[in-house]
């Protein structure tokens, strides 16, 4: 048993505990020893009372002992729906001590991110990218914590913890092996589910072992009802006291308070009365005992419980609609019958008068005693009053929720308000259960579609399904019209795009087109319609180039309309394999003094990111290798800058990837594209931008000659049939059907490449360096079969010179050498590397210098092409080429 100890309560909770308390010592000693060391997590998990609490607070003893900085939060029944409610708990007393510039300067670009979410800045009027906001918040963290190194961070009632919070602790748990930081976290086992439930399992993890705390034995108990009552306590009013607590220290606590209160002698003839008494210290028995304290200090209890956070006397006066002086006497009454207590100061600022509930279970208890209807109209109240205080209409929003539907227009009009603030700071999902109360109310008929509306805008990443049914339905009524009726159709397109509903978000837009006179709000449906087309490929609408060619044909690029279906018709034309000259020329007409148009940029959520990166991809496949990469560099450079650093962010790097790769900076290539997967793995496996990913990645390790890497890479992110619906650049067949040869499994790449063929068929044509898979196919026929191997390879060279790219022809010429023998060899190998030489793909051209220099036995051209691998990071052609150098020499 523990040896006996003070009978303060959080040390009398800490009675048993020696193991939990050691394990705690030496973390915050690991991170005292050494700057440079990494970080550690550890969770508590128990039920209510067990000490978790009790276990925080010995924690920050010892921080504070050892020189720590500790900050700390916890979670509040009532509070889940405050986004970012835990997490500025624990940062913003640190950066409310900052001057505004010092905070700026601390937290750098992330300020405007992450400083609306944590209350120290204005949001902006627009949305900010979830993901972006998470990000910002570990880079807050980890940028006060090398100022405030040693840093411990505890966190009570987790499971009681906003959504919001836990991806932002989740996200920063990951990256403690460089964050010297130790976090503590305490939860019980039940109270949450579905993501909340995952993303705490996932912080778990990250520590190791979850400690489970258990009760307290008899002689624990016993130990510590003697040190509280005296060593004359009888053995067996010792052991009732387990008995009737179940060993739970808060329980025991608050029974011995209860029994010294009574005089009640600690001997085996009053035994008998600890349950009676105990019974007053939970639930219904609590209940009773604050009744017995009179009507005002049960109503000043009820509008504590329902403001939650924040109590003060002037605000619960207020909302208990009592006097001042009333309220006061209330509040005295409820300390000293330890309902309430002042905030311990230690934990953190605390403002004067501020009041908090004793234990968690006394405020769950009060404020389920508090009749529905009643408990419904204070949240009314409360509303009005948190905002009258001056917090605004979102921190009001926790309280509008709660409130019978009443058809109350004032109310709907707030919760859309507080949605907006919702979406500006980064928390889509507290936005998305305002406007779906908002609903609940109901608007009125002429506002109604565009709540649904704004609804389908909150939740159409999260929730595609629903998504789609809110905008069909706002579409059905009355009041969306003009411009915001055709954003309605975009978004609805784009959630059934989402919803793996491909055919039926084409002709959605198809038939709002339809129903539109001609203009810019026509040409934009159908420039939505041609773009879904053309991501997922011609063979979904026969004929569509065609169309889209004699719309294209009309177009000057007089406004954004006209500018999406001239960046479509070069895209399209870029991926048939159309002519380069042709393809710059649509892309070029869509830009404005070779700039993107105003309301065309990367973060304008009018078009989607779709469109900007067809127009960088033509650029790419026309050999405008400079453009492509300045685009994509750009969009780069403003997500990062507005702190998109979700898919947006993901797509940005992979696209960034495939212009490097293309370019043969393959060091650099390799680089970018790990980045884009590591993002990718964020937001999901499966999707397109997923795919664009790991198949740029793989792609550039075999060209580095990275076999096993790039197989490895396959293995691990699943990049493998089936393939998505959606034209992956590049093709990932062709990539995949390489990676096959590579490896040596040669009939499974033919038939990988064979399948590409198919599919390039069925799109009616192909880019033959997009998807190389006929210069492929025809080097592993070779052998096997010459004859077909050459008309792929005669194939190979017609599509390039329709092309009409120095790399594209260059290419085929590569091809026709590796089928040729003696000097027809040596001349097409020789004509690759001229025309490959003209290339911006330094890649391609080592390899055709190399080649050429093996065929024609020049020392000159395979010191000229292991020049060229070395500074493209082209391992493997590095050592063809100091093989061939080698032969070349001959012995020494």
């Amino acid at each position: 048993m523990t040896e006996a100890r003070p009978t303060t309560a959080a040390s009398a909770s800490l009675w048993e505990r020696d193991e939990q308390v050691a394990a705690i010592a030496r973390a915050v000693e690991t991170l005292c020893a050494d700057r440079s060391s990494a970080g550690s997590l550890l969770m508590f998990r128990g039920e209510a009372g067990l000490g978790k609490t009790a276990l925080l607070a010995e924690t920050r003893r010892i921080a504070e002992a050892r020189g720590c900085t500790v900050w700390s939060a916890r979670g509040g029944e009532t509070l889940r729906s405050v986004p970012f409610n835990v997490v500025r708990q624990l940062l913003q007393p640190a950066l409310v001590s900052l001057l505004p510039e010092e905070a700026r300067e601390y937290l750098g670009d992330w300020y405007d991110i992450a400083g609306p979410a944590l209350g120290i800045t204005e949001p902006g009027e627009r949305s900010t990218d979830p993901q972006g906001v998470c990000d910002g918040l570990v880079a807050a963290v980890r940028r006060l914590a090398g100022r405030d190194w040693p840093l411990v961070l505890l966190i009570d009632d987790a499971h009681w913890a906003d959504p919001e919070t836990l991806r932002w602790l989740g996200a920063f748990a990951e990256r403690l092996d460089d964050l010297s930081v130790l976090v503590v976290v305490a939860r019980r086992p039940g109270g949450v589910s579905g993501e909340s439930a995952r993303l705490l399992d996932a912080i778990a993890a990250v520590g190791g072992p979850v400690t489970h705390l258990s009760a307290l034995t008899p002689d624990a108990v016993a130990g510590l009802t003697r040190a509280a009552l005296g060593p004359h306590a009888d053995a067996s009013f010792c052991r009732e006291v387990w008995a009737v607590t179940g060993g739970n220290p808060y329980e025991t606590i608050e029974l011995l308070v209860k029994v010294q209160n009574s005089e009640l002698e600690p001997t085996d003839s009053s035994a008998g009365e600890l349950r009676a008494l105990n019974r007053s210290a939970r639930g219904g028995g609590l209940v009773a005992r604050l009744e017995e304290l009179g009507i005002d200090a049960t109503r000043f209890a009820w509008a504590a419980a329902i403001l939650g956070t924040g109590i003060s006397v002037e605000l619960v006066a207020r909302l208990a609609a009592m006097r001042h002086d009333d309220a006061v006497r209330s509040a005295e009454l409820l300390c000293n019958a330890r309902f309430l207590t002042e905030p311990d100061p230690s934990a953190g600022p605390v403002a004067e008068g501020e009041l908090q509930f004793l234990h968690p279970l006394i405020a769950s208890a009060v404020y389920n005693s508090i009749p529905d209807a009643l408990r419904t109209a204070m949240h009314g109240i409360a509303a009005q009053v948190v905002t009258d205080s001056g917090r605004g209409v979102a921190a009001a929003a926790r309280h509008l929720l709660q409130v019978h539907p009443d058809d109350d227009e004032e109310l709907v009009e707030q919760l859309r308000e507080a949605a907006r603030e919702h979406l500006a700071v980064g928390a889509p999902d507290a936005a998305r259960a305002c406007l779906e109360r908002a609903l609940l109310e109901p608007p009125r008929p002429e506002v109604h579609a565009r709540v649904l509306y704004e609804l389908g805008c909150a939740s159409l990443l999260t929730a595609p399904a629903r998504t789609i049914g809110h905008l069909r339905t706002a579409l059905g009524m009355p009041g969306l019209d003009g411009a915001e009726r055709v954003d309605a159709v975009f978004r609805l397109s784009q959630a059934l795009l989402h919803n793996d509903q491909l055919e039926e978000a084409v002709r959605t837009v198809e038939a709002e087109a339809a129903r539109q006179g001609a203009g810019p709000a026509r040409m934009r449906l159908q420039a939505v319609q041609y773009m879904w087309e053309g991501i997922f490929g011609e063979a979904t609408s026969p004929g569509r180039s065609e169309r889209l060619a004699e719309l294209a044909r009309t177009c000057a690029g007089r406004d954004n309309s006209e500018r999406a279906v001239l960046i479509l018709r070069a895209f399209d034309l870029m991926a048939h394999g159309g002519n380069a000259e042709e393809v710059a020329e649509f892309a070029d007409r869509a830009l404005v003094n070779g700039r993107l148009a105003p309301g065309l940029g990367w973060t304008d959520s009018e078009w989607g990111v779709e469109l900007l990166m067809m127009l960088g991809s033509s650029y790419a496949y026309a050999d405008r290798l400079d453009r492509a990469e300045s685009l994509f560099a750009e969009a780069l450079r403003v997500y990062t800058t507005a702190g998109w650093s979700g898919g947006h962010l993901a797509l940005a790097n992979a696209f960034v990837g495939l212009a490097y790769r293309r370019q043969g900076r393959l060091r650099d290539a390799e680089a970018i594209l790990r980045e884009s997967l590591r993002l990718a793995e964020r937001v999901g496996r499966g999707l397109p931008l997923y795919w664009s990913a790991s198949c740029g990645l793989v792609d550039t390790l075999l060209a580095r000659g990275h076999v096993q890497e790039a197989w490895a890479v396959a293995e691990r992110y699943g990049f493998a049939p089936p393939y998505p619906s959606t034209i992956v650049l590049p093709d990932p067949r062709s990539v995949r059907g390489r990676l096959l040869l590579a490896v040596g499994r040669t009939k499974d790449g033919v038939n990988e490449l064979e399948a590409a063929e198919k599919a390039a068929a069925a799109r009616g044509g192909h880019h033959p360096v997009l998807a190389p898979w006929t210069v492929d196919l025809a080097r592993a026929l070779a052998v096997e079969d010459p004859v077909r191997a050459g008309r792929l390879a005669a194939d190979a060279r017609r599509q390039a010179e329709r092309l009409g790219t120095d790399t594209a022809i260059g290419e085929a010429l590569r091809c026709a050498a590796a089928l040729e023998t003696g000097q027809r060899a040596v001349r097409l190998a020789g004509q690759a590397a001229a025309y490959l030489e003209s290339s911006p793909c330094q890649y391609e051209h080592a390899a055709a210098r190399v080649e050429y220099g093996i065929v024609a036995r020049s020392v000159a051209d395979l010191n000229r092409g292991l020049a060229l691998a070395r500074s493209c990071g082209a391992d493997g052609l590095v050592r063809q080429a100091r093989e061939a150098l080698d032969t070349a020499r001959g012995p020494r």
